[in-house]
């Protein structure tokens, strides 16, 4: 019998969530496995990779072939570098120690540019979130001018409509005097018609 390492698709539609599974090579994808050794979760930044160093290694040992997804999986935990290792240690090239020291380096390596991914990643959300900030305080502060300017610009309308609503009230006036002073001689000369008289019967 062929046993594979490969993923087990689990999880909502557009939400995959995969089971890490040694199954037999004739089995259907989400069928029957002979043991579950981890879980795979992409829709995470980084990928949430949990995986059983120990059971995985030893179906390595056993002769289980991985796919190409389970093997990028495997190598980024450390298993195909255990099963490597291991490798070496039965053919007397170092001792246990020294195997599991090289391991224990490389998780401590490993683990520390996972930390740095999340780090940079979190850093970067922090920043989009204090720029987004900062560009909603500048459309707020151009909002606040414009609507200043708005409000200065209908006071000095207001001003202006005053102004000429006072200049239109003052040429009236002077057109009202100037009819006034126009008709007041005209009310004078009206004595004048006796002396007229006075002559014609002279006459």
């Amino acid at each position: 019998m062929s046993v594979k390492i490969r993923l087990q698709r689990h999880g909502k539609k557009g939400k995959p969530f995969y089971w890490i599974v040694a199954a037999d090579a004739r089995a259907k994808r989400d069928g029957k496995f002979l043991e579950k050794i981890g879980i795979y979760n992409p829709n995470t930044n980084p990928a949430t990779v949990e995986l059983h160093l120990d059971k995985a290694v030893q179906w390595l040992h056993n002769g289980a072939q991985p796919t190409d997804t389970a093997r990028a999986i495997l190598s980024y935990k450390g298993a195909l570098l255990k099963h490597h290792l291991d490798g070496g240690v039965r053919k007397g090239a170092l001792t246990q120690e020294q195997a599991d020291a090289k391991l224990a380096a490389w998780l401590e390596e490993k683990a520390n540019k996972v930390n740095a991914k999340k780090d940079g990643l979190s850093k970067a959300k922090d920043d989009a979130k204090a720029k987004a900030l900062k560009a909603e305080k500048e459309i707020n502060e151009k909002r606040a001018k414009a609507a200043e300017e708005a409000l200065k610009a209908a006071e000095a309308e207001e001003a202006t409509e005053e102004v000429a609503e006072e200049a239109a009230e003052a040429a009236t006036e002077e057109v009202v005097a100037e009819v006034a002073i126009e008709e007041a001689p005209a009310v004078e000369e009206a004595p004048e018609a006796p002396a007229a008289e006075e002559t014609s019967e002279e006459a």
